[in-house]
């Protein structure tokens, strides 16, 4: 009986793990990361953190874990988001049984652990795991109230339930905003106190999006107040224009920006549509005219300090640099229209395929493994970790939708140019075809031209 159900199980996982004719999205990999286990008393799914070259056995993270909320949370709205777009039911049973975990390491006071080691046990004490409300209970809270809003038309009583833990974790939310409208400043920049870890912007970005998924599914009116509290500490991180430094940039804490997490134009340009906030998607808009289109010009960035303008640094860059700025540009189309921001979103995702510094192709649709980074401008990680995995397939299942964004997936940058009225970037394709993006210094807008060799 046991052997039975071990070859029914690996049947299921390589009939489903394979990528759909035509799309690049391939589960495989994450599936083979992915391990069903007994925990409190319960059957749930976890995700092991990560899986190095060349064998891709599952490797864990030494004091802190085998697996966490980070990662498990990140996996199950990736699931959900496939059962969304394609309808795949065994994703949304993959769903299921992670954010089952998710809730487990809920604490009754609306917290949460994030670790749990090789014994399964919750590590209770780790700098990384200990109880909390900031980057895992963030991630936490987007993956329980997608799931249920996504369960809601499935399975009333499991959404019902995840809509009582996300309800229990509200007064954490309350707590982080009651210093809302207060301010400091650090050497010149405004820096706001009612975010996550004070100034958290990066963190406070995926707890943002997971109380738009929650206010969708509930339509509750305190929730579309916090949505808004959030946002007005987001754009108050933001600074300069076009041709002004630091061009519009959202930081992600203090004076610091860094690619990774920062999805400050996501969730405005996303929150912004469900509440009719014109704010908020100007913001977003900002941010993807005036700096985005230079990173997309002039080459990825792994962070900067906007207090020391020379203090830039280009490596490493991961998969997770990417996600943020390529859905937030989806999330703008979709409430602009337009289509620039397909444009950009294509050739943000490029990154994964080639449009970077060592033109090494990051995400293998054969396996479904997206390489972990690139160390440095000569050195590339070939490890295949949850984080890199997931935030690869989260950005093509979403770039798929769009075959305006789609075609500019093969596209690599191959000039640039800057004058003091515009900034142009060109991108090709190996059959010839060409892109030109065009930022006026004067008037801030983006804009781009297509010429086709093919015949």
């Amino acid at each position: 009986m046991k052997s039975a159900l071990i070859i029914s199980i690996v049947a299921f996982t390589i009939a489903w793990g394979q990528p759909r004719a035509g799309s690049l999205v391939n589960f495989s990999h994450l599936n083979h990361l992915t391990q069903e286990i007994q925990f409190e008393g319960q059957q749930v799914s976890i995700v092991h953190i990560y899986a190095d070259y060349p064998e891709y056995a599952w490797t864990d993270a030494g004091d802190e874990g085998i697996a966490c909320v980070d990662d498990v949370a990140r996996a199950a709205v990736v699931y959900l988001k496939d059962y969304e777009i394609r309808r795949d039911t065994s994703s949304l049973s993959r769903a299921r049984s992670l954010l089952k975990f998710v809730m487990l390491m809920q604490t009754r006071d609306g917290q949460f652990y994030n670790f749990i080691k090789n014994d399964y046990s919750i590590n209770r004490e780790g700098r990384t795991s200990v109880k909390s409300f900031g980057w895992w209970a963030g991630r936490a809270m987007w993956a329980l109230s997608l799931g249920c809003r996504v369960m809601k038309e499935v399975d009333t009583a499991f959404s019902r339930e995840l809509q009582q833990r996300v309800s229990r974790s509200l007064p954490n939310v309350a707590l982080v905003l009651k210093n809302y409208g207060k301010m400091e400043t650090m050497t010149g920049f405004r820096i706001p106190k009612w975010l996550l870890y004070e100034s958290g912007a990066d963190a406070t970005t995926e707890l943002m999006l997971g109380l738009i998924e929650f206010y969708r599914s509930t339509n509750d009116e305190q929730v579309a107040g916090y949505i808004r509290q959030l946002g007005d500490g987001l754009t108050a991180m933001q600074d300069g224009n076009a041709d002004t430094f630091p061009y519009g940039a959202h930081r992600s804490w203090q004076t610091i920006w860094h690619s990774w997490g920062n999805s400050q134009s996501y969730a405005l340009a996303y929150a912004g549509a469900i509440l009719h906030d014109s704010v908020m998607i100007a913001s977003a808009e900002r941010e993807a005219r005036w700096f985005y289109s230079r990173l997309l010009m002039e080459g990825m960035l792994k962070e900067w300090d906007f207090s020391i303008p020379t203090k830039r640094m280009e490596y490493e860059q991961i998969a997770y640099d990417i996600r943020p700025m390529a859905l937030g540009l989806l999330r703008l189309y979709d409430v602009t229209h337009n289509d620039v921001y397909l444009k950009m979103a294509g050739l943000s995702a490029s990154w994964l395929l080639g449009n970077n510094g060592l033109h090494a192709v990051m995400y293998d649709s054969s396996t479904g493994r997206c390489f972990d980074g690139l160390t440095d401008s000569t050195h590339l990680n070939r490890n295949s970790g949850a984080e890199s995995t997931i935030e690869a397939l989260s950005t093509l299942l979403e770039i798929e939708r769009y075959p305006s964004a789609l075609k500019y997936l093969y596209y690599k940058r191959s000039a640039f140019t800057a004058t003091k009225e515009k900034l142009t970037g060109v991108f090709q394709d190996n059959s010839g075809d060409v892109l030109t993006l065009t930022l006026d210094l004067k008037s801030g807008r983006v804009y781009s031209n297509d010429k086709v060799e093919r015949q």
